[in-house]
């Protein structure tokens, strides 16, 4: 897939989409500096994963809200691989319920990892992509972001953000050759929908095409292919991962 020896951030990677997307790149040949904020033995765990495919790894502790950190990760990666080619933004949370349950802090503090992290992160790498006049990124959203999701307004907006950045920084950057597309997955059998109850899980599959949930690794292989040079024709585009959901 024509990724060997180029190197990578992925932010939110010990868990997840995250983490899958990581090993993935891993497997083609990437070196891979990627972002947690909970728990140091699943980052070890991967840094180790990482490294068994014969590539270098950077685990770091960054909250992608703090603008100073995010820009360190960007220095620390390019100071620990020599260079930097590949930004997948993907940290993200969620704080689900009706609007009028929400507060200002479950409203503010989705906004802040979801987009204003996307920004502070991106806004740092952006200055090494136009420099060296390459990069490519790729922003996880969601299909909330689309078809927007009851008791999701924090997080579809934050989704729905993602999209529009995406679309503009692409028209922005097209002339250096920097592709920015974003990837954006359903229900994908993660920590979040495992902790759906059982019965909740069986009505969601019903109204999926597919009649199921994909998985982290689908979501990682679409990722794949637009850091690819087989995808070197495509940005500004937004890939839908859901099973059909979206469509019905």
């Amino acid at each position: 897939m024509s990724l060997k020896g180029k190197s990578a951030i992925i932010t939110g990677g010990s868990r997840g989409i995250g983490r899958a997307i990581a090993i993935m790149l891993a497997k083609e040949g990437v070196d891979v500096a990627f972002t947690y904020i909970k728990s140091s033995l699943e980052a070890e765990n991967l840094k180790s994963e990482i490294e068994k495919q014969g590539v270098q790894s950077l685990a770091l502790q960054i909250d992608v809200r703090d603008f100073d950190k995010t820009k360190e990760l960007v220095e620390k990666t390019k100071l620990a691989f020599g260079k930097l080619d590949i930004l997948v933004n993907n940290a993200g949370i969620t704080k689900d319920m009706a609007l009028m349950f929400m507060t200002k802090d479950d409203w503010q503090s989705v906004i802040d990892t979801n987009l204003n992290g996307l920004f502070n992160v991106t806004r740092n790498a952006i200055v090494t992509f136009l420099k060296q006049k390459s990069g490519n990124i790729v922003n996880i959203t969601s299909i909330s972001g689309i078809t927007g999701m009851a008791r999701q307004t924090n997080y579809a907006s934050s989704k729905a953000g993602i999209i529009g950045f995406t679309k503009s920084l692409a028209k922005e950057t097209a002339a250096y050759n920097i592709r920015v597309n974003a990837v954006a997955p359903g229900f994908i059998e993660t920590d979040m929908v495992s902790s759906l109850k059982e019965e909740y899980k069986n009505e969601l599959k019903k109204v999926i095409p597919l009649g199921r949930f994909g998985t982290a690794e689908e979501v990682a292989n679409t990722t794949r292919f637009l850091l690819s040079d087989e995808s070197n024709f495509i940005t500004g585009q937004t890939i839908v991962v859901d099973g059909g959901l979206s469509i019905r």
